[in-house]
């Protein structure tokens, strides 16, 4: 017998005192409402979570897009550094069904890359609802729907212009919810002692847009990723005086070999050869390229490239010209920090220096154990789903993931066309015909 999901869900919410109201409550109440959502509740609006909804929407599935921030792609219009360009050539980082445009460069800029989103979204009617903050999703095994609650962020002007009403709390209803919040939702500030002391700026690369207000300042970036190496060579050009914190081994690559893209040369190369040995002949490349790394400081890990991408997610760094600037002493590698002081910092070496300011390229982590309340899918720890690549995607009652590969673009489009044709398999037989139209909430 087909279940009556709309009866069982006003039933439910007659009893639960979240929804039920006996009168309309004052202004400076909290209220909530609860609304159906007939397709799939899609949390992030960034390239993950336009993709898996432009794939559904192909196939003819409404979606609900929720964002947090006033925009698409937050991370890359808001929070990222003005030389940033794709790390890897456009053709490994298009979104399903649309390509870059052919006048794009190779790797295509920021600013060219946030153009490529908006269009994308334009083109296939995405409208996610901004402002819009999820503090709780839940499977209810009553009604076997998410429960998806979410506070907006605008406040409401009464008619006292005294007086707000505070955020505006929403319950969506829906059969199934797609995580797309990704491995970059939080920053990661790694803790140092005497932190309180130091005197000069502090300052996470989410912050940083470029070096112009760093010239002739002693400057000490944190991280030795592909962000932290960037920011390095962008502070330089802009005439400061950049050292950088080596922690841990790190692969140093160049980012063409032979003519190629190198990530496009070990792509070709896995189609002949085992990873073990594609590492290898990576490696000699490479040390024909930029020579001895280790002299300068940037010890390699003893597994190659490849195979610690793919064990561990930990990428290697593609080198657009910072390593040039290392050899040549204009970029000074430091070892780890013991502590900060008021005007510098003490290296677990002993060596003190000082600086003016710190940038710390410490990366992002994923925050989704801090509002979905399901311990099966995801790791509680890290926030990542526990099933290795290519199965992390699908989880248990409707719960999708996409964007957490560890595989960029590249694993984000993999995840929405198959979150996407996971969902049709069922959404003509069941979820039409158990529930009612709600075409003013879904993209149409």
């Amino acid at each position: 017998m087909e279940r009556n999901y709309l009866a069982e869900i006003h039933g439910k919410m007659s009893n639960d005192h979240l929804h039920h109201h006996t009168k309309q409550p004052p202004p400076t109440k909290n209220t909530t409402r609860c609304i159906l959502v007939t397709g799939p509740v899609i949390v992030g609006a960034g390239p993950s979570g336009l993709a898996a909804a432009a794939c559904l929407r192909e196939k003819g599935i409404p979606s609900l897009v929720l964002e947090r921030s006033n925009c698409i792609a937050s991370l890359w219009q808001q929070r990222t550094y003005d030389r940033l360009r794709l790390h890897l050539p456009k053709t490994f980082c298009e979104l399903p069904m649309m390509p870059f445009p052919p006048e794009y460069p190779p790797y295509p800029t920021k600013q060219q890359f946030v153009a490529y989103l908006k269009e994308y979204a334009a083109r296939f009617c995405i409208k996610p609802v901004f402002s819009t903050t999820v503090v709780c999703a839940e499977y209810d095994e009553v009604i076997r729907m998410w429960r998806v609650r979410v506070t907006t962020k605008s406040e409401l002007m009464t008619e006292d212009p005294q007086i707000h009403q505070p955020l505006q709390q929403v319950e969506y209803v829906c059969r199934w919810l797609v995580v797309a919040t990704g491995e970059n939702a939080e920053v990661v500030v790694p803790e140092m002692e005497g932190a309180g002391e130091f005197e000069g700026e502090v300052l996470h690369t989410r912050g940083y847009r470029s070096g112009e207000g760093y010239r002739g300042k002693r400057v000490l970036v944190v991280g030795c990723g592909n962000s932290g190496m960037e920011v390095c060579l962008d502070l330089w050009h802009h005439g400061a005086m950049p050292s950088i914190v080596v922690r841990d081994t790190v692969h140093i690559l160049p980012r063409e070999m032979l003519g190629r893209s190198t990530f496009g040369l070990s792509m070709w190369l896995l189609k002949w050869l085992p990873i073990a040995l594609v590492d290898s002949l990576l490696l000699i490349l490479s040390w024909l390229i930029l020579g001895d790394t280790s002299r300068l400081g940037l010890h390699r890990p003893r597994m190659g490239p490849l195979q610690l991408k793919n064990l561990s997610g930990k990428t290697p760094v593609l080198d657009v010209g910072t390593f040039d600037k290392i050899k040549s002493g204009d970029i000074k590698v430091r070892p780890s920090i013991r502590r900060l002081k008021p005007n510098g910092v003490e290296f677990v070496d002993g060596v003190v220096e000082n600086f003016d300011a710190i940038i710390l390229a410490t990366g992002y982590k994923s925050n989704v154990p801090s509002w979905l309340k399901e311990k099966e899918m995801f790791s509680q720890k890290d926030g990542l789903p526990r099933r290795p690549f290519p199965n992390g995607w699908k989880g248990e009652n409707g719960l999708y993931a996409v964007g957490f590969t560890k595989r960029g673009l590249l694993g984000t489009s993999m995840d929405a066309t198959r979150i996407a044709m996971d969902i049709e398999s069922c959404w003509k037989s069941d979820c039409k015909r158990s529930l009612p139209p709600t075409s003013h909430l879904a993209q149409t």
